[in-house]
């Protein structure tokens, strides 16, 4: 257990709930269910492995150590309109799952960590010597 208090009020339970529904959603999408199949064979071991992430991210439990941006990265079908995508699903599941401060609180967090990433992805894709976009 951590000694840092949770950012919001969540159980490991919950966070896991949300996850189930919300990839369940991306297996079915008709952009994301693709690129999601081609990178992703064992769904219980993702979901797990994403759950860790949050409950790092949002509980500070141990157990995530991966790297995010890197993995996002290597996926040459993602693009950084993708993550807008990804978010309205996520955002759609939290609003059927949580209450609204939990909900509001991890859409915030999962919005910020999703501009970096299609940050990351708008870099990777940008001619060599672009300037790159800051916001």
């Amino acid at each position: 257990m951590s000694a840092l208090p949770p950012r919001f009020e969540i159980t490991p339970r919950e966070i896991e709930a949300v996850l189930a529904r919300f990839y369940a959603r991306i297996r079915k999408h008709d952009t994301l269910g693709p690129i999601f199949a081609a990178h992703v064979s064992n769904w219980p071991a993702h979901e797990a492995k994403i759950a860790r992430f949050w409950k790092k991210a949002i509980l500070h439990e141990s157990g995530y150590d991966g790297n995010p941006m890197m993995v996002h990265r290597g996926v040459s079908q993602m693009r950084a309109e993708h993550f807008e995508i990804w978010l309205a699903l996520f955002d759609e599941t939290l609003a059927e799952m949580l209450p609204p401060h939990p909900r509001a609180a991890w859409s915030a967090l999962a919005h910020r960590i999703g501009r970096g990433l299609r940050l990351g992805i708008e870099a990777r894709d940008a001619p060599k010597g672009a300037v790159p976009n800051l916001r």
